[in-house]
């Protein structure tokens, strides 16, 4: 849930402006206060999310239409060994360097043949399509990510992460991400006690249900609070996954991840006897190796390679990486795609076809599953369409919580007689300063979150500073 939340009726509940008494009455106090302000002021950025993030939501599904010449052939019956489709794609791209494969997911499917390009961005890559019933090359792009998007995806994914702006655009969604948690928290505690203020305790159908037989203020406050009930999963599970791609917190949950070890594991690709050469995988970051040409007789190693990775338990569509050395094994992982829950990985040594290392999904540590599993629904590929359509109907619910959120804001708003420009009453300060009790956990919990998420605390410090200046000067000009 999102945005502004505005106090009771008067004649249902306390109004906003009345003095908040200690414990309870100051813990409200100041939840509304935060959700107010928050909302009031990370509304735009949330709103630019939703509204990119619900198009990159369904962006898998335009990009097999936009590319459909690239991804998919009319080529029916066998297909062709591995090792000559690739050798058909390097025959386009000699300039370029070899570095992976990914055979057909699917009959009437392409096959990507990929190359490392200096020219090319972080984590892209040069592809060319090979029909694999022909081994005919059908295209060429550039494809970007372990889900190897398109430019149309990954442009619209860009758009979603910076706003094209780089590394200061990334502060826009890291604010996004660090405070939609908030909010919406803040918001389900402040229905939760609505609902239970008006006595509708015997039911929780009154927290998913609107009340629709009350004014107009009741029912637009209804179906903000009731929309944002609805999509608080979704949004807390982006809030989570979101920060994992941000600029400062997605570093410190890097470091927390390697030190809990939570980090995603990898197959080690050095051959026995060979000097070591570290492991090989394939995440968001992929960089670009330095230019090599790959003997003719490793890209015939590719047959026995896949064969020797299917016998051994990757059989759903996989990405092969090809050494760039000798002493180096063969790394087959299987591919992020649509409707994939599974990534199993597997070493393989070229010349013998002997599988040197395996890694079963299985084998994963519980929580480097439960962050791919977040990837996969934050990316709307975890279950295919409706995984898509998930996440467009969250992005559309967040956009009518927020705009709700901003009219209740306006409508609340004095109407001198003068007709001067007036904006909505914010609720009652002075939470904090009169209750100790709740003040020093709340000062500590936001000094803990501030230090891991550094965007979030100086956005956080910058509202107290701006509320606490305003106070002064209205007090200042009371008093005068």
């Amino acid at each position: 849930m999102s945005t502004t939340e505005v106090p009771a009726a008067p004649d249902s509940a306390a109004p906003a402006t009345s003095t908040p008494r200690p414990g309870r009455g100051a813990f409200r106090a100041l939840t509304l206060r935060l959700h107010f302000y928050a909302g009031l002021f990370v509304g735009p950025f949330l709103l630019i999310a939703a509204v990119t993030g619900g198009l990159y939501a369904v962006s898998p599904s335009i990009e097999s239409f936009v590319n459909r010449d690239l991804l998919y052939v009319d080529s029916r019956g066998p297909e062709r060994p591995l090792s000559e489709q690739v050798t058909a794609g390097t025959a386009v791209r000699p300039d370029l360097t070899l570095v992976a494969v990914a055979p057909a997911p699917a009959p009437g499917e392409t096959t990507r043949v990929l190359f490392s390009d200096p020219a090319l961005g972080e984590s892209e890559r040069h592809a060319v399509f090979v029909d694999p019933v022909t081994a005919q090359p059908v295209g060429e792009s550039v494809v970007y990510g372990s889900s190897g998007a398109l430019p149309f995806r990954a442009w619209v994914s860009q758009v979603h992460r910076h706003l094209h702006l780089g590394e200061p655009g990334r502060l826009y969604s890291e604010l996004a991400a660090s405070w939609l948690w908030l909010i919406a928290l803040a918001g389900l505690a402040l229905w939760i006690r609505r609902v239970r203020a008006r006595r509708q305790r015997d039911s929780v159908r009154w927290l998913f249900v609107p009340n629709l037989a009350r004014n107009e203020r009741e029912r637009r406050l209804n179906w903000h609070a009731v929309v944002g009930i609805w999509i608080l999963p979704v949004a807390l599970l982006l809030s989570a996954t979101g920060l994992t791609w941000s600029t400062y917190a997605g570093d410190n949950i890097e470091k927390l991840r390697e030190n809990l070890s939570w980090t995603t594991p990898a197959v080690e690709t050095t051959l026995p006897g060979a000097a070591p050469a570290g492991t090989t995988h394939t995440d968001h970051h992929g960089g670009h190796t330095t230019g090599h040409t790959v003997p003719a007789d490793r890209i015939q190693q590719l047959d026995g390679v896949q064969a020797a990775a299917r016998a051994t338990g990757v059989t759903r569509p996989a990405e092969i990486t090809i050494p760039a050395a000798d002493g180096t094994a063969f790394a087959v992982k299987e591919r992020r795609l649509s409707g994939t829950l599974t990534a199993n990985s597997v070493a393989v040594d070229g010349p013998t076809g002997t599988v040197t290392d395996r890694l079963p999904y299985a084998d994963w540590p519980f929580m480097a599953k439960l962050a791919n599993w977040g990837i996969q629904l934050h990316m709307g590929l975890m279950f295919g369409l409706l995984n898509q359509l998930l996440l467009l109907a969250a992005a559309v619910g967040l956009i009518t919580v927020i705009a709700r959120g901003y009219l209740m804001w306006w409508r609340r708003r004095p109407t001198p007689a003068t007709g001067m420009f007036a904006v909505g009453k914010p609720p009652r300060r002075g939470a904090l300063r009169r209750s100790a009790i709740l003040a020093v956990p709340a000062l500590a919990a936001a000094a803990l979150i501030g230090w891991f998420a550094p965007v979030f605390g100086l956005s956080l410090l910058a509202f107290l500073v701006v509320d606490i200046l305003v106070g002064a000067l209205r007090r200042i000009r009371t008093a005068g």
